[in-house]
């Protein structure tokens, strides 16, 4: 047998066990592809249940089966359908002791916000929780942000304690928030005199406009907050004249000065 008659024969010979080998091999991947989908079929459900468990641990503070989902493998920066982080939610709903536990995650994000651009120290200012506030703070959670601040939030709602607070943790006390309104407006808006009194005394300015230029005052007045208007422009009325206000120009004040960044 010649060389070429060799190679055909040999050829010949060795497609069957060729075609046999790769309808072998194709038959192992299409059962393997099923596996996965069926694998993944299955594990899609028990995730999600997973999820809804951890958040449902975390609203009701239960600090004990949150512990458990984290030494399982579950995401500290978990977020829920709305797009919300485990961390704002337990801000928002006050559990602390799950707050502490999150906090305390290396890997868990402080500052991660909602879809309403909101973190954990703004939902804790604007609940009034001090010792949500302090434990963020104290893992070096940063007080400032760019737009609405957690010193807006804790001044909507008079929360001197918190005030008091974010400013000695080098709050801007003069922040403005996108359209230039100022943690002062806002308690004056609220009609929260003690507050108003508490920002003044530790900088504030009065003279700030927002970029509709309205002042505290203007908040106050708006808002029928009769008091704290009377209150504000006696004190308006008591300061120098002649310098220009801070942020007249629209945008609040520079995000500066003795309250600057921690």
């Amino acid at each position: 047998m010649n060389n070429s008659s060799m190679i055909s024969t040999f050829s010949l010979a060795s497609a069957p066990n060729v075609s046999a080998a790769n309808a072998k091999g194709s038959t192992v991947r299409r059962l393997v592809a099923g596996a996965l989908l069926a694998a993944c079929a299955i594990a899609q459900p028990v995730w999600a249940a997973s999820v809804d468990s951890l958040i449902k641990a975390v609203k009701f503070d239960d600090v004990s089966a949150v512990k458990k989902q984290l030494a399982q493998g579950a995401d500290p920066n978990t977020i829920d359908n709305t797009g919300t982080p485990i961390l704002v939610i337990a801000a928002r709903e006050k559990s602390d002791k799950v707050g502490q536990l999150l906090a305390d995650n290396p890997k868990t994000d402080l500052e991660k916000l909602d879809p309403a651009g909101e973190n954990a120290m703004m939902l804790a200012a604007l609940n009034g929780d001090a010792t949500f506030v302090n434990l963020l703070i104290a893992k070096d959670a940063e007080v400032n942000k760019k737009g609405w601040t957690p010193l807006h939030y804790a001044a909507t709602n008079g929360h001197d304690d918190i005030v008091k607070i974010l400013i000695d943790h080098s709050a801007y006390i003069d922040a403005g928030s996108p359209n230039g309104t100022t943690p002062l407006m806002m308690a004056a808006r609220g009609g929260h005199l003690s507050t108003c009194k508490l920002l003044l005394d530790e900088g504030a300015d009065l003279r700030i406009k927002n970029q509709i230029g309205m002042t505290a005052v203007d908040f106050a007045q708006k808002y029928n907050e009769k008091d704290v208007a009377e209150g504000l422009k006696a004190r308006l009325d008591s300061m120098p004249q002649g310098s220009a206000p801070q942020g007249s120009q629209g945008g609040g004040a520079a995000q500066s000065g003795s309250n600057g960044a921690k």
